[in-house]
């Protein structure tokens, strides 16, 4: 069974060293596992909430799109979007608010830690809270609905979030489904083992403490220079060094194979001195990124190229989320109009004559098919070949009994031309003359 996994990138600053290592480079490798289909998209209206400078949310989608991109994300294997160029999630969004209960948001963390910061400082206790940051969890639970995703890697910070996901759409499911799931139960990936990279003062690599490495940003005299600042002991060069207490090892071993971890260490306890070690570093670093530098320099050189792309995978995005938001908008009863009146005159006044049609038939090829025409033979929808007639007589039956319920799931398609709507209405008018013939008395 293929599973879907989701993973969405807030973007704010520019990406360092401990996020390629932490983030960016594992998400990569798993995207490439057997049996995954993976979705990634740059969380650009989660963004919103934390940065009102739109220069800086410009440059961040730019810089962080053309990182994952020079860092070996294969798009053609996974769906990679923005976020604001999939308008069905802001519409989930919106579904998804009016079953969530408020209480649950009051208990988000990030609300509450807002309003407990408030309260240290004496003030309201939704002062400077947006709704933004107070339905926060909302849209991240839209943005794992839409696509169905099984499993969602997350910090240990950011179960919650899926929790009240799955929370969500257990109340959807629950009050729109008809005994139907909408909507998959995501499970949390709790990524336990990520690499956590100190940075240059040995506490966690984190631009809240202005002690990153750059990973393109910069260029190599840039590494160089970071690495340089890295804190070390004041053992001079010839003097035996405790590898294991120094945070450039740990910066070291991150690129490095079991071999050149063990030489290094060996040399650092033979006395190596600390510059000669940050060299090598840098050397061993600039090794792994050197070639990803040039590709990311390409790509912020021409972000035609990167915007190409990203409407690309916004059109693999759309083609998942757009059939299930058709399927949501029916579920809660934003139906078109046009079925209305035309089941009512099917009851009212419509002969059969004027009604459309299933035909099913079998083909040269052994297989059989059926279709949906209106009255006077215009094909709507049109099945796949089946095996056996049974099995297409039971999809007919599915679709006069549940009416367009069944579009999300059957194995059909649409006729050129023909808009979802227009095969919506005709299934409603087919099915209200047939309740209109199962309710009249049997004539005897």
């Amino acid at each position: 069974m293929t599973e879907r996994v989701l993973t969405g990138i807030t973007t704010t600053g520019t990406p360092h060293l401990g996020n390629y290592v932490g983030a960016i480079r594992p998400a990569i490798a798993a995207s490439r596992e057997d049996g995954v289909e993976s979705f990634f998209f740059l969380a650009d209206y989660h963004a919103l909430i934390k940065c009102d400078d739109p220069d800086r949310i410009e440059r961040s989608r730019l810089e962080i799109a053309a990182t994952w991109l020079a860092a070996g994300l294969d798009t053609e294997r996974v769906t990679f979007y923005r976020q604001s160029d999939i308008p069905e999630v802001t519409e989930l969004n919106w579904l998804l608010t009016c079953v969530t209960a408020k209480g649950q948001m009051n208990r988000a963390h990030a609300y509450k830690a807002a309003v407990d910061a408030n309260g240290v400082q004496a003030e309201d206790p939704d002062a400077g809270i947006t709704m933004g940051l107070f339905c926060y969890p909302i849209l991240m639970a839209a943005d794992i609905l839409l696509f169905n995703a099984h499993r969602v890697p997350v910090g240990r910070d950011q179960v919650q979030h899926i929790e009240m996901a799955r929370d969500v759409a257990q109340r959807f499911n629950h009050t729109f489904g008809k005994g139907r799931e909408l909507f998959v139960l995501p499970q949390a990936e709790i990524e336990e083992s990520v690499a956590t990279l100190p940075g240059l003062d040995g506490r966690k690599m984190s631009k809240s403490y202005d002690n990153t490495v750059p990973l393109f940003d910069g260029g190599a005299k840039a590494l160089k220079d970071a690495i340089a600042r890295i804190v070390t002991d004041s053992r001079l060069p010839g003097e035996p060094k405790d590898p294991d207490s120094a945070h450039l090892v740990t910066i070291h071993d991150a690129f490095a194979d079991a071999a050149t971890r063990e030489a290094f260490r060996a040399d650092l306890r033979a006395g190596l001195g600390w510059g000669d070690a940050k060299q090598r570093v840098v050397q061993l670093i600039d090794a792994h990124v050197g070639p990803m530098r040039e590709r990311y320099a390409d790509l912020m050189a021409h972000p035609e190229h990167i915007e190409d792309i990203l409407q690309a995978g916004a059109a693999k995005a759309r083609a998942v989320a757009t059939p299930l938001l058709a399927e949501l908008r029916h579920a809660v009863g934003l139906r078109p109009m046009l079925a209305v009146p035309q089941a009512k005159a099917a009851k009212a006044q419509a002969s059969k004559s004027d009604l459309p049609v299933f035909k099913q038939y079998r083909e040269a090829d052994g297989q059989f098919y059926f279709k949906l025409t209106t009255a006077d033979g215009a094909l709507l929808l049109q099945s796949q070949a089946f095996a056996e007639g049974r099995e297409a007589g039971g999809w007919v039956k599915r679709f006069k009994t549940d009416s367009a319920v069944v579009l999300g799931d059957a194995p059909v398609s649409l006729a050129e031309g023909v808009a979802r709507e227009a095969v919506e209405a005709a299934l409603a008018a087919l099915q209200a003359h047939e309740a209109e013939q199962g309710s009249k008395p049997a004539k005897g």
